[in-house]
């Protein structure tokens, strides 16, 4: 049996919902599979299945359907309805060079007002990602790890849409980065990060950024187009 193909209730559970927690619980257990690869890209999302699964009306359905498309983690496709987005694909380069544009404003607005604390949270996702080998985790406390530099970033918006990206990062990441071989460059990258935000140098941090990503990009580009054709 395919991941596109099991039940809905092996993947999410079959345990019923309080009705006013409905909308935010099954947000968080459809992010999560998906996250985590247990709902795979394509696989389609059926309101009226979702309903009877939680035990509740279509309505928390459609609003937390529509919470995740927000995020980018669902598409809406004629006649399917909603499905799991896929990964990042041939537009990396592009994606990358946005992330570029909105991660550079956030160190801008964000390095200024970091504290001891916040310096002290990046480096220990730092540790944990030095020793952690596990795919999933790796991509989550990489999330983590940006986020932790960005968020004294006044313009929520733009801490929103990064977040957007680095969901979509996180979820190529748990899928494919063992073929991929960043691990120890990604580090001294982040090291950098934090070093220059540390010393309050938004230009260094931001230049460091830059080169992040953009070996990021090539690497998930030459990576992409080195596999067989499906």
């Amino acid at each position: 049996m395919t991941e596109k193909s099991r039940p809905l209730s092996e993947i999410l559970g079959s345990e019923q919902v309080p009705p006013h927690l409905a909308r935010s619980v099954i947000e968080e257990r459809l992010r999560s599979a998906i996250l985590d690869g247990r709902l795979p890209p394509g696989r389609a999302l059926r309101q009226q299945e979702l309903a009877t699964l939680f035990g509740v009306s279509r309505m928390p359905v459609r609003e937390a359907l529509r919470q995740l498309e927000a995020q980018s983690l669902l598409q809406v496709v004629a006649h399917k309805g909603a499905v799991v987005a896929p990964l990042i694909g041939e537009d990396a380069v592009d994606t990358y060079a946005l992330r570029v544009l909105l991660e550079s404003e956030a160190l801008r607005q964000s390095i200024p007002l970091l504290d001891a604390d916040d310096i002290a949270l990046a480096r220990s996702y730092i540790s944990q990602l030095e020793n952690e080998t596990r795919h999933a985790e790796i991509g989550r406390l990489n999330r983590l790890f940006h986020m932790s530099l960005y968020s004294k970033a006044s313009n929520k918006k733009l801490l929103h849409l990064i977040e957007v990206e680095l969901n979509e990062e996180e979820r190529f990441l748990r899928f494919h980065l063992s073929s991929m071989g960043l691990g120890k460059l990604t580090q001294d990258d982040h090291n950098g990060l934090v070093d220059a935000a540390n010393d309050k140098s938004v230009d260094d941090a931001i230049r460091v950024l830059e080169r992040h990503l953009n070996t990021a990009a090539k690497t998930i580009k030459a990576y992409l187009n080195s596999r067989p054709v499906e």
